[in-house]
């Protein structure tokens, strides 16, 4: 099964995981700060992380921020902080789901089986890369560039701008996008959907799109909207 690393300096809440997560047969690896879990982590390469927000030395978001930089493992958030801008802000450092306490523990291993069978079901396409425009997306890596310039986007954004690019002008529902990226038991609800296409929107825009654009479909969605008669090809 997999590594989890549980980051919670609450150790009742730390105990209550590590009991669920080895029911369910998986590894628990448990720290209780920021720079612990950063270790931890390095050391163990864990299959999924649950980390909560509010820790010493280093938070969960320059925790979560860290992580990204060199890998895309599923992050859940799992904190008693649950404004929408901390949320918000937790998923745009690049969290993949947002737990508020308190919380269900069956809820939280729904969601870790979540993350588990999304990473298996790895797309065809992972290895080759999505033109459109002055677009380029890949999966093998996680990357995307406008024109000659990086687009550093969360690994949700890269999946929402891939799904939507692979099929231009078709128009997604938000239920449509919630379902395909995050899971049929996602408790989360469509707002989710707005917050990435707002974030996606602002870090392509500003690298200057030329030939496609993504629409808001009013009452209904959202679509990758192709300006010119060119198909999109993989290379």
């Amino acid at each position: 099964m997999a590594t989890v690393l549980v980051a919670d300096d609450h150790p009742q809440i730390a105990n209550i995981l590590v009991e669920y997560l080895k029911k369910e047969g998986h590894t628990p690896i448990v720290a209780t700060d920021g720079e612990e879990a950063l270790q931890l982590f390095a050391r163990h390469q864990p299959d999924v992380v649950l980390l909560d927000v509010m820790m010493p030395k280093l938070d969960g978001f320059a925790v979560c921020r860290e992580i990204r930089k060199t890998a895309t493992v599923p992050v859940i958030m799992v904190t008693a902080r649950g404004e929408d801008f901390e949320r918000i802000m937790g998923l745009d450092t690049g969290a993949d789901d947002y737990i508020v306490k308190p919380f269900s523990p069956g809820e939280v291993m729904a969601r870790v089986r979540a993350v588990l069978r999304r990473l298996v079901r790895e797309p065809a396409d992972t290895g080759k890369t999505l033109v459109r425009g002055n677009l380029s997306v890949r999966l093998s890596d996680y990357s995307a560039t406008v024109g000659a310039q990086p687009a550093h986007l969360t690994k949700k954004e890269l999946e929402l701008l891939w799904t939507m690019a692979s099929y231009p002008n078709k128009v997604f529902t938000r239920e449509n996008l919630l379902e395909t990226l995050w899971g049929y038991d996602y408790f989360g609800d469509t707002r989710t959907v707005d917050s990435h296409i707002k974030r996606l929107r602002a870090k392509t825009e500003a690298l200057g799109p030329v030939g496609w654009e993504i629409k808001t479909i009013w009452g209904v969605g959202y679509q990758f909207e192709v300006k010119t008669d060119e198909k999109p090809h993989r290379a």
